[in-house]
C-alpha cells in the first residue's frame, strides 16, 4: 500500500529546500555559501533559515530512511543497493562532470580565491569546478554512504527482533528520542582546523544524519507509530511553534549552522519536535495523491538536483550586474527557483545520457 503521505511530505520538504537556498544565498549571518547579504543590517527576512534549517534535512533523512524499510520489503539488499548506487552514487560522481560544473564555475566567481584560479590550466580549473560544484548533492552522498551502513546493521538484526521492538514504541518514547537528536549533533567538531577536512564533516554531518536515518528504518517505518505521531501532531506543532519562538528570538543573528549552534539544546528540541510534528500532520491530513502531487512525487529528487543552478547563476547574475532593490531580486529568484527548476528538469530527463549521469535514471 502506497502511503501518499510520505511522498506528499518528502516533495513538500523539497519546495521548502528551494525557499531556504534563496535566502541562504544572500544571507548576512555567515553562513558559508552564497554570495552574502546587502549591508551588516540585521536582515530580518533571513528568519526563514532559522525556521527551516533545524528540521527539513533531518527530515528527508528519516524518510529516507522509511522508504528504505518499505524498499527491502521488495527487493533482496543486493538489487536494492544497486539501485541506490545508481540513483545516488552516479549524479553526485559523474554528474558532476557534467552538471555540477557549471555551479561550480558560479561558486568559484563567487570565492575569494576567484582571481588566483585564472591562472591556472583549464583542465584543472575544470576539475576544482566540478568538485565545488557538489552543492546540494552533498545529500545524496551522504545518504549512500548511510544506505551502505544500513545493509551491515541489517545483518546484526537478521531476525528483527530490535525492529519489532522499535515498534511498540509510544509517543512518549518517541519524543525522548529527541535525546539521539541531540547526541547527533555532539558529533561535530566544535572548533574544526580549517586546514583538516574537520570543516567538510561538519558540513556532511554523517554522524549526526545516520541517527534520522536509522529511526526513519527502524520506528517510523511501522504504521503503529505512525498512528500515534498522527493522533499528537497538533500539541507536537504547538510546542514546537513554542520552542521554534524562543530559539529564533535568542539566536537570531548568529550563524545557524555553527556546530555550537546546532547542539544547543532549545536547536535540538525544536528540531526535533517540528519533524514529529510534520509528520504527524501529514500522516492525519495529506495522506491522499492527485494530478499535481503525483507529479512532484515523480518529479521531485529531480527539481532537487537541478535547483542549485538557477539559484547560483541568476542569485549572482542580479548582484553583480543589475541595480534591482534586494526585495526585487527576492522576488525574481524565488519565482525562478519554482518555476524554471522543473522545466530545466524536463529538458534534462529527455536526454538519454544526460537522464543516467545526472539524475541516475535507467534508459525508459
Amino acid at each position: 500500500m502506497r502511503r501518499h503521505w510520505i511522498d506528499n511530505l518528502r516533495w513538500v520538504t523539497v519546495l521548502l529546500v528551494l525557499l531556504y537556498h534563496v535566502f541562504y544565498f544572500y544571507n548576512n549571518k555567515g553562513v558559508i555559501g552564497g554570495i552574502g547579504g546587502f549591508g551588516d543590517g540585521p536582515q530580518y527576512q533571513d528568519i526563514v533559515m532559522y525556521i527551516l534549517y533545524p528540521w527539513f534535512m533531518p527530515l528527508l533523512f528519516i524518510l529516507a530512511g522509511i522508504g528504505s524499510r518499505y524498499a527491502l520489503e521488495r527487493q533482496s539488499a543486493r538489487e536494492w543497493f544497486r539501485a541506490r548506487t545508481r540513483k545516488l552514487l552516479v549524479p553526485s560522481t559523474i554528474g558532476l562532470l557534467v552538471f555540477g560544473v557549471f555551479i561550480g564555475w558560479f561558486n568559484s566567481m563567487m570565492s575569494p580565491a576567484a582571481d588566483a584560479l585564472k591562472d591556472l590550466p583549464l583542465p584543472v580549473r575544470y576539475f576544482i569546478w566540478a568538485m565545488s560544484g557538489t552543492g546540494p548533492l552533498w545529500f545524496i552522498q551522504d545518504l549512500w554512504i548511510l544506505s551502505l551502513i544500513l545493509l551491515i546493521i541489517r545483518r546484526l538484526d537478521k531476525k528483527e527482533r530490535f525492529m519489532e521492538l522499535c515498534g511498540k514504541a509510544g509517543i512518549v518514547p518517541v519524543v525522548l528520542m529527541g535525546v539521539l537528536f541531540w547526541l547527533g549533533h555532539k558529533t561535530l567538531v566544535m572548533e574544526p582546523d580549517p586546514a583538516s577536512a574537520e570543516g567538510l564533516m561538519n558540513l556532511y554531518k554523517p554522524g549526526f544524519y545516520l541517527i534520522p536515518f536509522l529511526m526513519g528504518y527502524f520506528v517510523f517505518s511501522h504504521d503503529t507509530v505512525q498512528e500515534k505521531v498522527g493522533r499528537a501532531w497538533i500539541p507536537l506543532m504547538i510546542c514546537a511553534a513554542i520552542s521554534g519562538t524562543a530559539l529564533v528570538a535568542t539566536g537570531f543573528g548568529q550563524d545557524c549552522t555553527l556546530p555550537q549552534y546546532l547542539c544547543s539544546p532549545l536547536n535540538n528540541i525544536y528540531g526535533w519536535l517540528m519533524c514529529l510534528a510534520m509528520m504527524g500532520w501529514f500522516k492525519t491530513h495529506f495522506d491522499r495523491t492527485g494530478r499535481f502531487a503525483g507529479y512532484m512525487t515523480r518529479s521531485s529528487y529531480g527539481i532537487y538536483i537541478v535547483h542549485y543552478l538557477i539559484i547560483a547563476s541568476l542569485g549572482y547574475t542580479m548582484k553583480t550586474c543589475t541595480q534591482f532593490p534586494p526585495a526585487c531580486m527576492y522576488i525574481i529568484l524565488t519565482v525562478a527557483v519554482f518555476a524554471l527548476s522543473p522545466v530545466l528538469y524536463e529538458i534534462l530527463r529527455r536526454i538519454p545520457f544526460l537522464r543516467w549521469c545526472i539524475f541516475g535514471e535507467k534508459k525508459k
